[in-house]
């Protein structure tokens, strides 16, 4: 209760504060990117359940000759980079955690998808709402392997506490700062999960 009681007080006052930041943002995206300005895509929850996470969008919407996508990496602009390194890309999700469905702190909210390709253990994640930041976004983010944020996100849900939630945010501001952990590899973000590997099979 006291969690949610600090997520609804500090993103509605977030939001005020961040309200105009925001609206640029929008003119922006809109401007150069054209519409639409906000990126929305069903995401699980706590237990899984689904819902539809916002976000600014970062990517133009190029496509090959077949009609599919480009991959991420060459739809990703300089000016989406810019977006992705300074976390405003992640301010409409303030509205999703006004309205329950993230948490400021938890486990990042991945693809619909992965959810039968989790592990018992990796599944653990979902106990928990999720959240615009968590552990593993403070160390590593993008980063490191899936296996090593899977571990650091259910560790989360087993040790979570209001005091380490402080925590998680006075690093996150840091990281963002740093402009940590955006890429990984060739990858705009993370390579798509693909289930278990070789290691953890064995």
């Amino acid at each position: 209760m006291i969690k949610r009681l600090f997520d609804i007080g500090a993103a509605s006052l977030l939001l005020i504060a961040a309200s105009l930041p925001m609206a640029i943002v929008a003119i922006l995206v809109r401007t150069k990117l054209g519409s639409p300005i906000l990126f929305k895509q069903e995401r699980p929850g706590l237990q899984g359940r689904p819902f539809m996470l916002f976000k600014f969008r970062t990517m133009t919407d190029a496509r090959d000759g077949e009609g599919k996508p480009l991959s991420d990496h060459l739809r990703l602009t300089p000016f989406g980079l810019l977006l992705r390194k300074l976390s405003l890309d992640e301010l409409p999700q303030l509205v999703n955690v006004v309205r329950g469905e993230l948490s400021l702190v938890g486990p990042r909210p991945l693809l619909m998808d992965y959810l039968p390709l989790y592990t018992e253990e990796q599944a653990k994640r979902h106990l928990v709402r999720p959240g615009i930041t968590g552990w593993a976004q403070v160390n590593g983010r993008n980063a490191v392997s899936w296996e090593e944020r899977f571990d650091r996100d259910v560790w989360y849900v087993e040790n979570r506490s209001f005091w380490l939630d402080i925590r998680i945010l006075i690093l996150t501001v840091i990281r963002v700062f740093r402009s940590e952990g955006i890429s990984n590899g060739n990858h705009a973000t993370m390579p798509l999960f693909e289930g278990q590997t070789q290691n953890q099979k064995g």
